[in-house]
């Protein structure tokens, strides 16, 4: 879940109130075990500044951009940040701990700071909270909020920058508790045999998942139209190559619309996609999506040899716990 609400939700809630004037922006970057040589800053209104490294290891770009929130990007990391007219930003950061490492000095940076700390206090609650009871969980996330929101309030923080924080805050809040709900209902179904499906195979056919019984079977919920789920792709495809005649399948369903299904086909095609290639019945609303409580996708499940649910909300496959697991159960 690393930086799934702060980033995410901070753009999203924050969009109406970046100005719409251009303003000079001094910026530069220092990155200790760098993921790219090109750091890329990302906006609204298809904003995009690539700053190439120079000689002396060096991201720096003077460059026009409207007040408010963006997202860097070395590499397949990013981060979020808040540019305001006139500032000079200086960045550092060890890509080897990004989120821990990076800090910003210069002209107008608060903002950018406090993004950054709170990334981090985010992912801490994360990693922390969501394994307590209901009743202690509850409480913890209350806390939050409460202690959020005084940070804000202290802070010496442009006005617009705290009017989208305390959006940001509240749509934390809600998210954290409805995803603690889920993960709650998904835990609760391990053990217990697996939904079934009867999906249209991409070689012809259909597929049960009663036909793959006797082998381990990790499925992927994704869809052509999911960045997040296209953004696996390369990693599943690795872990198949991996585990490639061992006794596993590795089953992805696409929730595409029914009016996209030759979009499914030339996709998985164009993307020489491996594994058994299905498509839902009825998308989000198929039957073996909703028995699983799926709201989001990519979402990724793994069933025993015997049909029984192993993991209901399995790692991602560039979750590097994956492969231990797969390699525990396999070897």
């Amino acid at each position: 879940m690393k930086k799934l609400f702060v980033a995410g939700l901070v753009i999203f809630n924050a969009l109406n109130v970046i100005g719409q004037s251009n303003n000079s922006i001094k910026f530069t970057a220092k990155i200790e075990n760098r993921n790219s040589d090109t750091l890329t800053i990302k906006g609204r209104d298809n904003f995009k500044q690539v700053i190439p490294i120079d000689k002396k290891g060096v991201f720096a770009a003077t460059f026009d951009a409207p007040k408010g929130f963006y997202m860097f990007y070395d590499g397949k990391e990013s981060s979020s940040l808040y540019l305001k007219p006139n500032s000079e930003v200086n960045l550092t950061m060890n890509a080897k701990e990004f989120d821990e490492t990076i800090v910003y000095k210069g002209k107008g940076v608060n903002e950018s700071n406090f993004l950054a700390q709170q990334a981090l206090k985010d992912e801490t609650f994360q990693n922390e909270a969501f394994k307590k009871e209901a009743t202690e969980f509850t409480a913890l996330l209350d806390g939050k909020l409460k202690k959020d929101t005084e940070s804000l309030e202290k802070g010496d923080l442009d006005p617009e920058f705290k009017t989208a924080l305390k959006r940001s805050f509240e749509s934390f809040h809600q998210y954290a508790a409805d995803d603690y709900e889920r993960v709650a209902k998904a835990n609760k179904m391990i053990g217990k045999p697996s939904p079934g499906f009867d999906y249209e195979n991409f070689k012809g056919g259909k597929t049960k998942l009663s036909d793959l019984k006797g082998k381990y079977v990790y499925i992927d919920l994704w869809a052509t139209w999911c960045a997040p789920c296209r953004a696996e792709i390369p990693y599943l495809q690795k872990l198949e190559e991996k585990f490639h005649g061992k006794n596993i399948e590795f089953v992805s369903i696409s929730i595409d619309k029914l009016k996209d299904n030759e979009k499914w086909k030339k996709f998985v095609t164009d993307k020489h996609l491996g594994g058994i290639q299905l498509f839902a019945d009825k998308d989000w609303e198929s039957e073996f999506v909703m028995n699983y409580g799926v709201t989001g996708i990519p979402r990724f499940i793994l069933i025993d040899p015997k049909g029984n649910i192993l993991k209901s909300d399995a790692p991602r496959p560039s979750d590097v716990e994956l492969e231990k697991e797969l390699n525990s159960l396999l070897n």
